[in-house]
C-alpha cells in the first residue's frame, strides 16, 4: 500500500483467496482472542470460535474480517503516525524552531502551539480506543462459532450436565443408603443393649459401608475417567444385598423377585436396583424398622417394582418432598417409564414401571 500507492487497493485482494482457507480462520480467531478478549479465553461461552471453517460461510466471513482488519489498520497508521507528528511539530514551533512538515493545516502562533500540543494526543487516545473497541466488536460478529458450532457445545455442555446428575443420584442413593443403614442400625444396638444384637448390627454396619465404599470408587471413577465400565454397576441381580440390609437394620422385609432378573438390559436393571435402593433407604429414614413389602416382576413387555410400607404416627418426613423421590421419578422418565410415590391404603408406595422393548 505505501509502495505502490497508485494501487493502494491491490493488498486487500491478496488477502481475499487466503480467508478461504479453513485454517486461517482458527489463527486468526486464536490472534483475536489473545489481543482483543484476553478475559474470554477460558470461558466455555468465548464470542470468539476457535475451530477451522467448516462451511463456507464461516470462509466468507473470515475474508470479510481479514478485510475488515486492513481499512481499521489504515485507519490507525493514520492516527499513530499523523497525529505525533503534529504534536512534534507544534512542541517545534512553540520552541521557536519549526520543522516545517506539511501535516499542519496551518501555522498557529507559538503560544497557541503550546496550547495546542496535548490536543493530537488525546485524540490519538481516543482514535485508538475506538478503533480498539470496534476491531472487537467485528471479531465477535464475524469470528463468532457458527450455529452448527454453537450446537455442538450445547450439546457437549448438555451430556455433561447429565452426567453430572447422575453421578449426584448414585452418590445420593449409595452413600445415603449406607448412611441411613448405619444411623439405624447403631441406635438399635444402643437401645437394646444385647451383646448378640450389637454384634449383629456392627456386622451389617460394616457390610453396607464396605458396599458403599465400592459404590463410592464406582462413582470417583467416573469421574477420573477410568472407572468401572457400567456393566460391572450394581443390578437387580444383587437385590438380595439390599433386602439383607434392611432386615439387619430391623425392618420385616416380605420380599418377592420374580421373573429371570438377570437378562434384564443393563439400563433397566441398574436403575431397578438404585430405584430399589432409595425406596427402602426412604423407609428406614422416615419410618424406622417398620414392615416393608417388596415386589419385583420382569414380564415380557416391562419391569414392575413395588416397595410398600405402613406409615408411623409422625413419619419423619413431609410426604413427596425430598431429592430421592424426585430421583425416583426422573430414573423412571430417562428410560420412558414412570414411577409414582405417594400414599396408598394408610401406607406408603412407591412403584415404577420401566418398559423392555425401547430398551434392548
Amino acid at each position: 500500500m505505501f509502495i505502490v500507492p497508485e494501487w493502494p487497493w491491490g493488498p486487500m485482494l491478496l488477502v481475499l483467496p487466503f480467508g478461504l482457507v479453513p485454517w486461517v480462520r482458527l489463527a486468526e480467531g486464536l490472534q483475536a482472542q489473545f489481543l482483543l478478549t484476553p478475559y474470554d479465553r477460558d470461558s466455555a461461552d468465548s464470542a470468539i470460535s476457535l475451530a477451522p471453517s467448516a462451511h463456507w460461510g464461516d470462509r466468507w466471513r473470515t475474508v470479510l474480517w481479514l478485510e475488515t482488519r486492513m481499512v481499521v489498520a489504515i485507519g490507525a497508521v493514520g492516527a499513530t503516525v499523523w497525529l505525533p507528528t503534529i504534536a512534534v511539530e507544534l512542541v517545534a514551533i512553540a520552541l521557536g524552531h519549526p520543522v516545517g512538515n506539511d501535516f499542519l493545516p496551518f501555522v498557529p502562533g507559538r503560544w497557541a502551539a503550546a496550547l495546542l500540543v496535548p490536543v493530537p494526543l488525546v485524540l490519538l487516545i481516543v482514535i485508538v480506543s475506538l478503533l480498539g473497541e470496534l476491531i472487537t466488536a467485528a471479531a465477535t460478529r464475524l469470528l463468532s462459532p457458527s450455529t452448527a458450532e454453537r450446537l455442538t457445545a450445547l450439546e457437549a455442555r448438555t451430556e455433561q450436565l447429565l452426567e453430572r446428575t447422575r453421578i449426584a443420584r448414585e452418590l445420593h442413593d449409595s452413600i445415603g443408603h449406607a448412611l441411613t443403614v448405619a444411623v439405624v442400625q447403631a441406635g438399635a444396638a444402643r437401645a437394646a443393649g444385647d451383646a448378640t444384637f450389637t454384634e449383629r448390627a456392627l456386622c451389617a454396619i460394616e457390610e453396607t459401608g464396605r458396599a458403599a465404599l465400592e459404590d463410592l470408587e464406582r462413582v470417583l471413577g467416573v469421574l477420573r475417567e477410568s472407572g468401572q465400565p457400567p456393566s460391572q454397576w450394581p443390578t437387580l441381580v444383587e437385590a438380595d444385598r439390599l433386602l439383607e440390609s434392611a432386615r439387619a437394620s430391623g425392618s420385616a422385609v416380605d420380599a418377592q423377585l420374580t421373573g429371570e432378573l438377570a437378562k434384564l438390559p443393563g439400563p433397566v436393571t441398574r436403575e431397578g436396583y438404585r430405584i430399589l435402593q432409595e425406596a427402602l433407604t426412604n423407609v428406614l429414614r422416615h419410618c424406622g424398622p417398620v414392615p416393608v413389602r417388596v415386589r419385583v416382576e420382569m414380564t415380557a413387555g416391562r419391569l414392575d417394582l413395588e416397595v410398600t410400607n405402613p406409615l408411623p404416627e409422625r413419619p419423619s418426613v413431609m410426604l413427596g418432598s425430598g431429592s430421592g423421590l424426585r430421583g425416583i421419578r426422573e430414573r423412571a422418565a430417562l428410560l420412558g417409564g414412570k414411577a409414582e410415590t405417594g400414599l396408598y391404603e394408610g401406607g406408603w408406595r412407591v412403584r415404577a414401571r420401566l418398559p423392555l422393548e425401547r430398551i434392548r
